[in-house]
C-alpha cells in the first residue's frame, strides 16, 4: 500500500497541472498538449500486456523494484527538458515503468492476501491510491499557486518516487504464494481473452476519467474562472472514493461484485452528467463526490470480476488486462479531449464524457453483467 501510494502521489501531483505547464512554458496549443500527454498512455499500453506475462513467469519482487527504479529516475528528465520535444520524449518513456510497476505491485498485493479476504483486501489496497489522489492534486495546486515553480513539483515527485522504491524493497513475498505460469506462450498470456467484455467496459470509464483528470484544472481556469477549485474538487472526489471503499467492503467480502459494480456505474454516470449540466458550485462539487463514490465501488468490483474469470496462474495477466483497458480509455480521452477542445471548446470535451459513460452503463447492464455471471470460475 505504501508503494502504491507513492506511485499514485507522484503521478497525480503533476497530472492536472501538466496541461498548464505545457501551455505556459512551451506555448503548446490544446491539441498538441493532448498529443504530448497521450504519449505516456501509449507506452503504458504497450508495456502492460508484457508486464502481466513477466510477473506471471518470473520473480515479481525483482521486477517491481527494477520498474520503480526506472520510474524514479525518469522524474529527473522533467527537470532538464528544455524543449517541448524533449519533454514529450521523457513523458512518453515514463509510461513504461509506471505501467509495469502498477501491474507488478497489485499482483504482489493479491499474492500476500489470504484467499478468504481477497475481494475485501483488494478494495482496501485501493485506498492507498484514493488517499494519494485526494492529497496529491491539492498539494500540487497549492505549490503551483504559492510559488509558480514547476521544478519544485518535479522534485517532490522525484522524492516520493524514491520512497516508493525503498518501500517496495521491504516487501516479503511467501514463495508458496507465487503461482508461476509455465504454459506455452499464447495470446492469452498477454491479454485475458475471457475478460474482453469487461475490458471494453472499462475502456469507456477510463476515457471519462482521462478527460476529467487531465483537463479539469485548465477547464476551470479558462471557462469558469476558478483558480483554486481543482484541489478541492479532487479532494472531494477522493473522499467519495474512500467512503465507497469502506462502505462497500462488506459487499465485497460477501462476493457481491455485480452489485458493487452496478451501484458504482450508476453513481458515476449521474456524477459526470451533473458535471456537464451544472452551472453552479454546488453541482460542480457534488459531481466530484458522486464520481468518487461511483469509481470507488466500481474499480475493486471490476478487478475482482476480472480475477474471477482467470486461472490462478493468470493473475498478472488479469490485472494487466484490466489496467490496459483503463489506460487505453484514459489515453484516448486525453487525445480526443484535446482535439475537441481545440476544434470547439472544453465544454464539448466534457459533453463527450457524459455520453461515453452512458454507453458504458448500457454495455454493462446489457452484456457484461450476464457474461460474468455465466463464465466466472469462482
Amino acid at each position: 500500500m505504501l508503494t502504491n501510494f507513492s506511485m499514485s502521489f507522484s503521478f497525480y501531483l503533476l497530472t492536472p497541472l501538466l496541461p498548464i505547464y505545457l501551455s505556459e512554458n512551451f506555448a503548446a496549443p490544446k491539441d498538441i498538449i493532448g498529443t504530448v500527454l497521450f504519449g505516456y498512455s501509449v507506452t503504458v499500453l504497450l508495456i502492460r500486456p508484457f508486464s502481466g506475462y513477466m510477473v506471471d513467469s518470473f520473480d515479481r519482487k525483482k521486477i517491481l523494484v527494477g520498474c520503480l527504479l526506472f520510474y524514479f529516475i525518469m522524474f529527473s528528465g522533467y527537470l532538464v527538458a528544455a524543449s517541448l520535444a524533449v519533454f514529450a520524449v521523457v513523458r512518453t518513456l515514463h509510461g513504461a515503468p509506471f505501467g509495469a510497476a502498477t501491474v507488478a505491485n497489485s499482483t504482489v498485493a493479491i499474492d500476500v492476501l489470504p484467499s478468504s479476504r481477497r475481494n475485501e483486501g483488494i478494495g482496501f489496497y485501493g485506498l492507498s491510491n484514493n488517499i494519494a489522489t485526494a492529497i496529491a492534486p491539492t498539494v500540487g495546486i497549492w505549490v503551483y499557486s504559492s510559488m509558480g515553480n514547476f521544478n519544485i513539483l518535479f522534485i517532490i515527485s522525484l522524492v516520493v518516487a524514491l520512497f516508493g522504491l525503498w518501500s517496495s524493497s521491504t516487501v516479503k513475498i511467501p514463495e508458496k504464494e507465487v503461482v508461476r505460469n509455465k504454459s506455452k506462450i499464447s495470446l492469452d498470456r498477454f491479454f485475458l481473452l475471457s475478460g474482453t467484455i469487461l475490458a471494453l467496459n472499462m475502456l469507456c470509464f477510463g476515457f471519462c476519467y482521462g478527460v476529467l483528470s487531465n483537463y479539469l484544472a485548465i477547464y476551470g481556469k479558462e471557462k469558469l474562472g476558478l483558480t483554486n477549485s481543482t484541489g478541492i474538487y479532487f479532494m472531494l472526489l477522493s473522499i467519495g472514493l474512500i467512503l465507497s471503499r469502506l462502505q462497500g467492503a462488506k459487499a465485497l467480502r460477501e462476493g457481491k461484485l455485480v452489485l458493487n459494480a452496478s451501484e458504482g456505474i450508476i453513481l458515476s454516470t449521474i456524477g459526470y452528467s451533473l458535471f456537464v449540466m451544472t452551472d453552479n458550485m454546488i453541482g460542480y462539487y457534488l459531481s466530484a463526490v458522486l464520481i468518487g463514490l461511483g469509481n470507488g465501488h466500481m474499480w475493486p468490483a471490476f478487478q475482482n470480476m476480472m480475477i474471477n474469470l482467470a486461472y490462478n496462474n493468470q493473475r498478472g495477466t488479469a490485472n494487466s488486462t484490466l489496467m490496459t483497458s483503463w489506460d487505453l480509455g484514459v489515453g484516448v480521452g486525453i487525445l480526443l479531449g484535446g482535439v475537441l477542445a481545440e476544434k470547439f471548446d472544453y465544454q464539448a470535451s466534457f459533453l463527450s464524457v457524459a455520453i461515453i459513460h452512458v454507453v458504458g452503463l448500457l454495455v454493462f447492464f446489457v452484456f457484461t453483467k450476464k457474461y460474468f455471471l455465466k463464465h466466472k470460475l469462482r
